[in-house]
């Protein structure tokens, strides 16, 4: 899945459950971003951090050795997430891999998921986790996929005029609504997926 800006990529790991794969290379990342709370395993797992965002005290009780590079946000009107967006956005980063937004507090979860539909304006943010890679859709957009895996588009609360190209169960002119109809656990058709839509907001999940 592509970002939308012409700009590095980057990394932020945040408090819920870790990737599955922490043996895997991150190096492809322009910079590394963590929680502090996250900090904790990416530490564990050897996996070196570039800038470490929070108020530190858990770390700091578990005698963890923080470095030079902690950025603390001390502000309890934010989200650790929240916080995270801001300074990424401030060091000049558009273009945003967040791994652990979600597992363990499901209200965190749907916390993550407003924030992000906040700034996606001006931030391009894609969430990984085991199973799925998943963001907020611009009314246009496209990407590629293999052939009958999953991709689900869940309105975020409801979106108008949706129609959608290299889907399995194609829609057209389709209206979807949490509460009355949502479009989740269709399938890819074809390697390219188009989707567009006219009103709402649309949160697309693509299986791994």
């Amino acid at each position: 899945m592509n970002h939308r800006f012409k700009n590095p990529e980057v990394g932020l790991f945040l408090n819920g459950e870790p990737p599955p794969f922490l043996w895997k290379n991150f190096s492809f990342y322009k910079k590394i971003f963590a929680v502090d709370g996250a900090f904790y395993y990416l530490n564990k797992s050897g996996i070196s951090v570039d800038y470490i965002i929070g108020d530190f005290d858990s770390l700091l009780k578990k005698n963890i050795p923080l470095g030079n590079n902690f950025l603390t946000a001390y502000d309890q009107k934010y989200t650790d997430f929240e916080k995270a967006l801001n300074i990424i956005y401030q060091k000049g980063f558009l273009n945003i891999n967040v791994w652990g937004a979600s597992g363990r507090e499901q209200d965190h979860f749907l916390g993550n998921l407003s924030t992000a539909l906040k700034y996606k304006k001006k931030l391009s943010i894609i969430f990984h986790d085991k199973y799925h890679s998943y963001f907020f859709s611009d009314k246009k957009t496209f990407f590629y996929q293999k052939k009958n895996k999953k991709v689900s588009l869940f309105p975020f609360p409801e979106v108008e005029g949706l129609q959608t190209h290299g889907l399995k169960y194609p829609i057209k002119k389709g209206f979807l609504k949490i509460g009355k109809n949502i479009g989740i656990r269709n399938e890819s058709d074809g390697e390219r997926i188009e989707i567009n839509y006219r009103k709402g907001e649309l949160l697309v999940f693509i299986e791994k």
